[in-house]
């Protein structure tokens, strides 16, 4: 298609016989401590929850009858399924979704309500996405792509043209998040053939930036893996369309880590209590990066969250990283005389801060070894400057608030050490969070190394986390490190972490360089 061609596209589009014009938000808070006028577009007010309906329904209710009458199939783990359902629903034709046998319940469960039929094909999406596209070749259904389709970009890019005319003032920049690209070449093909000096960027998950790699190859490249964390976006490869209009209107492209987006999560809670998806909030990651990059002040900057079908219960891991993120916690180990009335000195050496957590067990030594949360709030104040504190008061403290170990497992587990064991090294592992998931990762670790330690605690996240120690013979070193290379899975040596001897060593205490 040409490009003059989608502003017509768009303006002609089908949408609102399915989705609705939604509104744009101000955050007022945010907006005010950064110094800038920050917009969000409020897709999660669709009927689905996500602006994927739009694309959905514009690309199915634009079929010749003949096609309608065949039915349509897709296949989709998450939003671009519910959008699907919706537009058969709608149109009155049979709709089928081909969905990863782990798609979490709710998920499956919203695709039945909205009357779609859900086939449970394979462990990953690729391998749904060719089961589904073998069914749409054998019946003569039409296959719904999610992003890599003109009509589906289309559909999307109402979404710029409602910017127009919701948005009275000039917008200095509109971030948009990517996954396969359907929103960004869509937003973008309307508002740089209107409003040209509007900046395009999009936001990828650092580990997950197709887009982001595409642009510097001048290329499309398929990522060899990528986290999903925010699976709205995780995509291995832009689509073929989308990377076309992308190299024409897209000015750049911001990847944030997994703590912004969590941080972003809470900012929209706190200014409009809506509980974004991660993918859905990653725009406003990248709002709150650029401003910091280019220390921006007085722009009007617009995101578009997408979306807001969030697991339940990956909310515990999202509060906790976006903590870290925001810097409103630190995490402390910190030595106390073990004696009557330690733990009240230790409180008044605090000066009032608040604790958030505390963590200990008796162990018959002149110390003991405490694992403490600290509410940071003071400008400039952080674990660093709590460590100089109590240093100067006698206590021997140490900032593990950047320490993965102590945030995902040490803070879950303290209780005290294992007497005589010798050889012990510590590691953390990651690895698919699905059904059987960690069976397989304990039939993979087999028998032949005693395992000393072990910790799995599930996040809600899209993967897994273990903390496992293992007892390794000297003669055995370099066995072990091959069996390790071969699991197949993503892994961190601990051994030498300055909170492993203080919490979870076996044998004699011995305390690591203070401070370290």
């Amino acid at each position: 298609m040409k490009v003059s061609s989608y502003l017509e596209k768009i303006l002609s589009s089908r949408v609102y016989e399915a989705a609705v014009v939604t509104p744009v938000s101000r955050m007022t808070r945010l907006s005010d401590q950064m110094h800038n006028h920050i917009l969000l577009k409020r897709e999660d007010q669709q009927p689905v929850f996500s602006f994927k309906v739009r694309g959905a329904y514009n690309k199915i209710a634009s079929l010749s009858p003949e096609q309608q009458q065949r039915g349509v199939i897709a296949a989709s783990a998450g939003n671009h399924a519910q959008g699907v359902a919706l537009a058969g629903h709608k149109l009155g034709l049979q709709a089928i979704i081909v969905m990863p046998r782990a798609t979490p319940a709710i998920k499956v469960d919203a695709v039945r309500a909205l009357g779609a039929e859900v086939q449970l094909v394979g462990e990953t999406f690729e391998e749904a996405a060719a089961y589904a596209r073998e069914q749409s070749e054998m019946r003569g259904m039409a296959f719904v792509h999610p992003y890599d389709d003109p009509l589906v970009i289309a559909g999307q890019g109402t979404i710029g043209m409602e910017l127009l005319q919701q948005v009275s003032e000039p917008m200095d920049a509109v971030f948009l998040p990517v996954g396969g690209g359907g929103l960004i070449a869509g937003v973008a093909a309307c508002l740089k053939q209107t409003r040209p000096e509007t900046r395009i960027i999009g936001v990828e998950p650092e580990d997950s930036a197709c887009l982001h790699a595409a642009l510097a190859a001048k290329e499309r490249i398929t990522l060899p893996q990528v986290n999903i964390f925010a699976e709205g976006v995780a995509t291995t490869s832009i689509g073929e369309e989308n990377f076309r209009l992308a190299q024409l209107f897209v000015d750049e492209v911001v990847t944030v880590n997994t703590d912004e987006i969590c941080a972003a999560i809470k900012d929209i809670f706190d200014d409009v209590r809506c509980i974004a998806e991660p993918s859905g909030a990653i725009a406003l990651a990248g709002i709150k990066k650029y401003i910091e990059r280019e220390q921006a002040r007085d722009q009007n900057l617009v995101g578009v969250l997408s979306g807001a079908n969030v697991d339940f219960h990956r909310l515990r891991h999202v509060s906790e990283r976006s903590e870290a993120r925001e810097k409103s916690e630190a995490l402390l180990a910190v030595q106390i005389p073990e004696e009557p009335g330690s733990f009240l000195s230790f409180c008044e050496a605090l000066n009032h801060r608040n604790l958030t957590e505390f963590n200990y067990r008796y162990q018959p030594r002149e110390l003991a070894t405490i694992f403490v949360g600290v509410s940071v709030k003071k400008a400039g104040e952080n674990g660093a400057s709590l460590c100089a504190s109590l240093q100067k008061q006698g206590y021997h403290a140490w900032d593990l608030s950047h320490n993965d170990m102590a945030m995902d497992h040490l803070r879950h587990m303290v209780g005290g050490t294992a007497p005589d064991l010798s050889n012990e090294r510590l590691f953390r592992f990651q690895f698919p969070e699905r059904p059987g998931a960690l069976r397989k990762f304990l039939t993979e670790l087999g028998a032949r190394w005693n395992i000393s330690l072990f910790h799995y605690r599930n996040h809600g996240a899209a993967y897994g986390r273990v903390l496992c120690a293992f007892q390794v013979p000297e003669g055995e070193q370099d066995a072990f490190s091959a069996f390790l290379d071969d699991l197949g899975y993503a892994y961190w040596e601990e051994t030498d972490n300055p909170a492993y001897p203080l919490f979870l060593a076996a044998g004699c205490f011995e305390a690591p360089v203070a401070g370290r």
